[in-house]
């Protein structure tokens, strides 16, 4: 058995194919034509962008919109003028196109990787995959036929890159098993969209596996069984089959409302990231938006996105969303996310540091375009602003006051906007937790974001593998700080909700019923999972199991009996 990071749910028995993606090789060598040099280059970059068209549209046509825009962030990305204009000055300087572009897709790639946070080293992952596909046209090397693999295939690679994604023809494929990425990778998300199991970061998985070896996935705990005996084989297809049926089963909560078992409604919402992904929040029937993240508006320009364009985009979701509430977080960045033309200064500790709300503030020239937009957008929905990493009530009614001055420039030239615009605060922090009475009394909506709330906790930096058993929802200490947030916004008659990870977790459910959690942020693809998971609990049940697991003193012994009482 070997595990992983089971990052696209289900199970497939099949047959190893290995893929192998290797950085084509190329002779670096000096040239003194260089104009003819960047003339190879150009045709390179238009072959590029016209397979990369050509594979989004593919994509788009199978899997939607906001998938497709994965692989049209890589024309994006390689067209940025000063990514761009460096390769070309070091083909000025005598080098050969391949070797100025590997040498700088190779800069950007360390610069991303090392900032530690997961949606700047995810670009690092996107641009290594632009580099081997330039490459492979510099040096006409054939691009793998990945859309070739028989029916009952395991693909097997050290990565799986969005472009190779593109080529998988679903019906093919049983599962997919790798040695690097992780859940919020991109090569994650699309095996989720295309309802492949998919287990990430198995260590040396392709030198321990042969082609035509039978392979067990196993994508819901995160495992891959090799050479498995019949038994194992029968009992997975078994499984396989029930989780099917299970998913079908689902259907049944689609337009429905997300009751208990005893009736008590809850709000459903879902986590965007783009514009576009508004589309799956209608197609899974997600009944608002919990958590709109700015920030990619922000990291995939190479310019600071002006008021109109942050304008347009909320003003389509809000639109899209006819009237459902849209909880949009204002920028959330730090010098943990490597946005050059923000000017931010390197720091020793990102994640304590000048970061999202403490960044905004000082920053009036980036915070009041994103304000205004926000406010004029509210006109055409209902919108909502959420102020992330909040530690202190100085912060909110920072906010509140600079909101309140836009709404008189607003006012004066007689531009519509949302008067009661509610401002909420997102609490991820220990010092939050500790003063959520106090914010509770300014802010007009709590959204916890337990990722970060874990992570600080228990004071774990959650992608050091070291100390990872500690990051966990289920210990003790942040299962006290969810129940105080919880009940400190219902004394206040405020909405709390919850848009991390945790949110969308079946065994979390009785206790988020038990607290009283309002409202309930997941990924589109989980809504009629969790909306079947809440309909399982009254609150009878889940007061009674919240106050067993309130008594239990380790995160073992919390999930083991959340396990032990699972429905």
């Amino acid at each position: 058995m070997n595990r992983g990071i089971g990052v696209s749910q289900g199970y497939g028995v099949g047959r190893v194919v290995i893929i192998n993606n290797d950085i084509p090789s190329y002779e670096s060598v000096q040239v003194t034509d260089t104009e003819k040099e960047k003339e190879r280059l150009k045709k390179a970059l238009e072959l590029f962008t016209e397979k990369t068209t050509a594979m989004a549209e593919k994509m788009r046509n199978s899997v939607g919109e906001h998938n497709a825009a994965i692989l049209e962030g890589h024309i994006t990305m390689i067209s940025d003028p000063f990514m761009q204009e460096t390769i070309l000055d070091r083909i000025n300087d005598g080098e050969c196109a391949e070797k100025a572009l590997d040498d700088v897709c190779t800069m950007f790639i360390e610069m991303f990787s090392q900032t530690g946070d997961e949606l700047t080293v995810q670009r690092a992952a996107d641009i290594a995959d632009i580099r081997i596909r330039i490459l492979k046209i510099l040096t006409d090397t054939p691009d793998i036929s990945i859309g070739d693999v028989p029916k009952g295939t395991v693909i097997v690679a050290k990565d799986l890159t969005p472009s190779m994604t593109a080529g998988i023809v679903r019906e093919n494929v049983e599962g997919i098993l790798t040695e690097t990425g992780g859940k919020t990778s991109h090569s994650a998300i699309l095996a989720r969209a295309l309802e492949i199991p998919c287990v990430l970061s198995i260590e040396n998985i392709t030198g321990l596996v042969q082609n035509g070896m039978e392979a067990v996935v196993d994508g819901s705990a995160g495992i891959a069984i090799l050479e498995p005996d019949e038994d194992t084989v029968r009992e997975y297809r078994e499984k396989k089959e029930k989780y099917i049926a299970e998913k079908e089963a689902l259907k049944v909560y689609k337009g429905k409302e997300t009751l208990t078992k005893d009736n008590q409604k809850v709000l459903l919402y879902c986590n965007i990231g783009k514009p576009d992904d508004v589309k799956n929040v209608l197609e899974y029937d997600g009944e608002g938006i919990g958590l709109f993240r700015t920030e990619f508006l922000f990291m995939e320009s190479d310019r600071l996105p002006d008021e109109e364009v942050q304008f347009e985009a909320y003003k389509s979701v809000a639109k899209a969303m006819n009237g459902k509430d849209v909880i949009i977080r204002t920028l959330d960045v730090g010098g943990d996310k490597e946005i050059a033309y923000l000017g931010m200064e390197k720091e020793e500790n990102p994640f304590l540091g000048f970061r999202a709300v403490r960044f905004c503030l000082q920053r009036e020239d980036v915070y009041r375009p994103q304000l205004r937009a926000l406010l004029r957008a509210s006109a055409f929905g209902n919108i909502k602003i959420m102020v992330p990493l909040v530690t202190c009530v100085d912060e909110i009614r920072a906010v509140k006051a600079l909101v309140q001055d836009i709404k008189k420039e607003l006012d004066e030239k007689n531009i519509a906007y949302d008067k009661d615009i509610q401002i909420g605060a997102m609490i991820e922090t220990a010092a939050a937790s500790e003063i959520a009475d106090l914010l509770a009394k300014e802010a007009d909506f709590f959204s916890i974001g337990t990722n970060d709330l874990t992570q600080y906790t228990m004071s774990v930096d959650r992608g050091n593998s070291k100390v990872a058993y500690l990051y966990s929802v289920y210990n003790p200490a942040v299962l006290r700080s969810l129940k105080r947030i919880i009940g400190e916004a219902n004394k206040a008659g405020i909405m709390v909700g919850m848009c991390g990870e945790a949110a969308a977790d079946p065994l979390l459910t009785p206790l988020l019923i038990s607290f009283g959690l309002h409202e309930y942020s997941v990924s589109a693809n989980m809504v009629l999972a969790t909306r079947a998971s809440v309909a399982k609990w009254s609150r009878a049940e889940a007061d009674k199991a919240a106050e067993e697991v309130m008594k239990l003193a380790t995160e073992k012994e919390v999930k083991q009996y959340l396990e032990s009482i699972a429905r």
